[in-house]
């Protein structure tokens, strides 16, 4: 497991391209039969994915890195898949997770396995795990049954559709929350007008973009912005005194995922697009 430090934000803005990838930008999340896992001291968020093709993978780790005996012993996960159908095993229940269906896994769950139902089209599991202190079931929803709405308009080249996994009205959790958001054809702006939420860190991930098609993400305080160049299924991290906004080459879909203070979606500090420098 990959380990990256918190940065103070007057430290970030004096990075050059290279010092601000290593720290924020997750390249490889999907490796055939192996787990990727980043831990992130944001919040202590570990941010990761399982792609299993011939084998099945287990959700471990060296454990000194978290202090316990087990993965999930004071931890909570989110895994959404966003490959073929697949499934969670998780101590000895499985459950069946098509493409973009979500499965929260609650503390206290000893043995987690990740299976793929055709070598041919594996699945593709992306994780969230945050410390958790209270148990909650493990559950999962499909995108149909996601709480949506839709946000945005054509004339901003925003139209999107928000689906709200695991969250305050949702599946329950200690503090993780998340969930979807899916640009519709001809739009290419995320999360703008932005915003920061002092109170949590978040962290994206972006897919079904075309080989050749890049998301330019925004990261930084709203007077001191900079950008990361982010390609299909590749995540980035954002501190809680971060920006998190991007536009793209093309429509895409991305996965938020938060851990801090509170569940609360709707709190966060707006930022007016004439403040942004």
């Amino acid at each position: 497991m990959e380990r990256r430090y918190a940065s103070h934000p007057n430290e970030v803005k004096q990075f050059d391209t290279q010092r601000l990838r290593k720290e924020f930008h997750i390249p490889t999340l999907f490796t055939p039969d192996q787990l990727e896992l980043v831990l992130t001291h944001e919040d202590r968020l570990i941010i990761g994915g399982a792609a299993p093709v011939n084998d099945e993978i287990k959700l471990e780790t060296e454990l000194k890195e978290l202090g316990v005996s087990f993965f999930l012993e004071r931890r909570e996960l989110g895994a959404i898949n966003v490959g073929g159908p697949g499934s969670v095993v998780v101590d000895g229940t499985e459950y069946e997770l098509n493409t973009k269906d979500c499965l929260y896994v609650g503390k206290g769950s000893r043995e987690v396995i990740f299976k793929s139902k055709d070598a041919a089209k594996p699945a593709k599991f992306y994780l969230n795990s945050a410390p958790a202190h209270q148990e909650f079931p493990t559950a999962k929803t499909t995108l149909a049954d996601a709480e949506s709405g839709a946000l945005g308009s054509i004339e901003n080249s925003n139209e999107r559709t928000i689906h709200r996994f695991i969250h305050e009205n949702g599946i329950q959790s200690s503090q993780l929350v998340m969930g979807m958001t899916q640009l519709k054809t001809g739009n290419m702006w995320n999360t703008m007008p932005a915003h920061v939420h002092p109170r949590r860190m978040e962290a994206y991930m972006y897919f079904d973009l075309a080989e050749d098609a890049v998301v330019f993400h925004l990261m930084g305080e709203p007077d001191e912005t900079r950008h990361i160049v982010i390609r299909n299924e590749q995540a980035v991290i954002s501190p809680s005194w971060s920006i998190h906004s991007g536009v793209g080459t093309s429509n895409y879909t991305f996965i938020w995922g938060m851990a801090g203070d509170n569940k609360a979606y709707a709190d966060m500090d707006a930022v007016a697009i004439k403040d942004l420098k």
